[in-house]
């Protein structure tokens, strides 16, 4: 059985050839390590990470790659915005639609240094009204947070409007990319956005283990870096480096995942963001007009295919997200996630919280014919052949 993989909303997989060869040939040429040595592979290795830096900057409109720094995923790069910058006695706007990588730190903070959290109530359909976020704020406000768009339906935020309420109160603007960077066109400084935390292992096609933040002129002054140790820079002193990306790079960097994640943004830049979107826009059209056929499921979200990520999630009358799940798996060979896809704050907004959602998670490798298989798959079990 060919295995269909729609499961690109939590990794995306197959990756390029292109990411493949670049992590295989970045241990062969260059296994020293960055930074920490003078001989020539130690400084192929640091060319490695500087050029996916310089890559990164280029494709999200960023003029200064050092603003860019690296880390493991998207959910290190918001802790270290939200832990470094929100003190005793701020206040953070956020949206119910968040993932826990929000939603979670922001928690701890509320607990432990009693940061006060105002969480904008979305539509049934995932979509977020910008009124109500500047509704949510206040003198104490410090911190704009947003998803780019829904994990759970797709749904594409304001992230204009938001930006222009956090410019014209004077607060800081993060934005979480992990569904969005590279699907969705970024242009971070004609965005007006401050900080963007993004994730390498899904649309930008790169591996596990990659991820990055960026942080405005000016903002890391006040951000402290969620850990201190060896940078290989200013190594006499003990005392952590304030400048960028140093301040936040501490430890041995990931250098074969970074080379991968720069072959894989080559390959978005010479496919194109929009061409990638366009294709996934199709996919999405294609299932969300197919799914509209068929008996007892009900698709969640908003119904306008062009408000939304390749992401959609839905339910089968009178059985469990896992069961279908497990269905399409073992008898089709269709990959999906069930349940809450760590976003528990999302399904209490569209109404299947606690059994969740099936996910469907549609990607550059995906095609017609497989998204017309699976229609065909979700029929039979709808109508209980094949369970």
């Amino acid at each position: 059985m060919n295995l269909i993989y729609f499961d690109n909303a939590a990794t995306t997989w197959p990756k390029p050839k292109e990411t493949l060869r670049a992590m295989t040939q970045s241990q062969n040429d260059a296994g020293g390590n960055p930074g920490r040595s003078g001989h020539r592979s130690s400084i192929e290795a640091a060319r490695i990470i500087y050029d996916t830096r310089e890559a990164a900057a280029n494709l999200f409109g960023v003029s200064d790659p050092c603003r860019i720094i690296f880390t493991k995923n998207a959910t290190e790069a918001l802790n270290i915005a939200i832990l470094g910058l929100l003190k005793k006695g701020d206040h953070c706007v956020t949206s119910s639609m968040e993932h826990n990588s929000v939603l979670r730190p922001l928690r701890f903070l509320e607990a432990t240094r009693g940061v006060k959290i105002s969480v904008v109530p979305a539509g049934e359909d995932g979509t977020i009204n910008p009124a109500l976020i500047e509704k949510s704020l206040r003198r104490q406000t410090r911190l704009l947070i947003l998803g780019h768009a829904s994990n759970v339906t797709g749904a594409i935020a304001p992230i204009g409007e938001a930006a222009a309420i956090a410019v014209k109160h004077g607060i800081h603007f993060l934005v979480d990319a992990a569904q969005t960077a590279g699907s969705l066109p970024i242009n971070i400084e004609g965005m007006n956005i401050d900080l963007l935390a993004f994730t390498g292992h899904k649309s930008l096609l790169g591996p596990q283990g990659t991820g990055g933040l960026y942080i405005r002129e000016g903002l890391d002054a006040c951000i402290a870096p969620l850990m201190a140790g060896g940078t290989g820079s200013r190594s006499e002193f003990e005392e952590q480096p304030d400048f960028m990306p140093d301040k936040y790079e501490s430890g041995t960097p990931n250098t074969i995942g970074l080379a991968g994640l720069e072959a894989g943004m080559a390959f978005i830049r010479k496919k194109g963001v929009a061409a990638i979107r366009k294709k996934e826009l199709s996919l999405t059209k294609h299932f969300l007009s197919g799914l509209q056929k068929l008996p007892d499921i009900k698709v969640y979200g908003t119904a306008n295919a062009e408000d939304r990520i390749a992401v959609v999630s839905f339910n089968i009358e009178g059985m469990m997200s896992s069961e279908v799940a497990f269905s399409l798996d073992e008898k089709y060979g269709i990959l999906c996630r069930p349940g809450l896809h760590c976003a528990p704050a999302a399904h209490r907004t569209i109404g299947t919280f606690p059994q969740g959602t099936v996910r469907f998670g549609f990607g550059y490798y995906n095609t017609i014919r497989q998204v017309e298989y699976a229609l065909k798959a979700l029929e039979e079990i709808a109508r209980g052949n094949g369970k």
